[in-house]
């Protein structure tokens, strides 16, 4: 298996209601992004690292990932308008090494996720290889379901994995469709429906920092 781990970290801070992308706030004495990306390297220690950014953090990421993470390299890319956007920018950014075979797993995962461990990277990675997609999942409460509806309810996290060229060939049918998936999962259902990525099961630690509150939460899981 030759994975590599896509994160991303190209939004805004407008719904954490700071004007710096949340990604770049400290967390426990180091910022949210390294954080992810210290668990994404201990997870594949050979795996290529690519962090999708806004350009115009791209000065202050340098900076800090110099600081914080001086040993490891880090890829850095552009990302785009939406996360699909960036997902494509980061898929472009890889194609060369995925369509020579040196990459044949691909796992995508949100830069304000920094609890994810080692450990569910591994799985997903490894699932991901052998049936064709996986995607952790953590199921509702079922107060929290229509019960007049048989299909189960799933939440869904990040990271994503899937085989990377057929990742790679829906994220380019996609560009020329002009279709945008709400997240990796969807693409790849829509041009190859006959990957059924697998549901994991996911951490329930695997918060996505969204809102000022979800750091104090991270902060209390981090010290507990």
């Amino acid at each position: 298996m030759k994975p590599a781990v896509v994160l991303l970290a190209a939004g805004s801070g407008s719904r954490f209601g700071h004007e710096t992308n949340k990604v770049w706030l400290p967390l426990s004495g180091k910022t949210i992004i390294c954080r992810t990306i210290s668990n994404a390297h201990q997870a594949f220690p050979d795996a290529r690292l690519l962090l999708v950014i806004n350009p115009d953090d791209e000065s202050m990421a340098r900076e800090i990932l110099q600081r914080e993470l001086p040993d490891l390299n880090i890829e850095i890319t552009y990302g785009g308008a939406t996360r699909h956007g960036s997902e494509f920018q980061a898929l472009t950014h890889l194609a060369a090494d995925i369509d020579a075979g040196n990459i044949d797993v691909v796992l995508i995962h949100d830069g304000a996720r920094p609890l994810a461990t080692p450990s569910l990277y591994r799985k997903i990675a490894e699932v991901a290889f052998e049936k064709g997609g996986a995607i952790p999942t953590t199921t509702i409460n079922p107060v929290e379901i229509d019960i007049s509806h048989e299909t189960q309810i799933v939440r869904v996290q990040t990271p994503q994995g899937f085989r990377a060229k057929e990742l790679l060939k829906a994220y380019r049918s996609a560009e020329v469709d002009g279709f945008v998936g709400t997240d990796t999962g969807a693409c790849v259902e829509k041009y190859f429906p006959e990957i059924k990525a697998l549901a994991v099961e996911a951490e329930v630690a695997n918060l996505k920092i969204t809102f000022a509150q979800d750091l104090k939460v991270a902060e209390a899981l981090l010290t507990s």
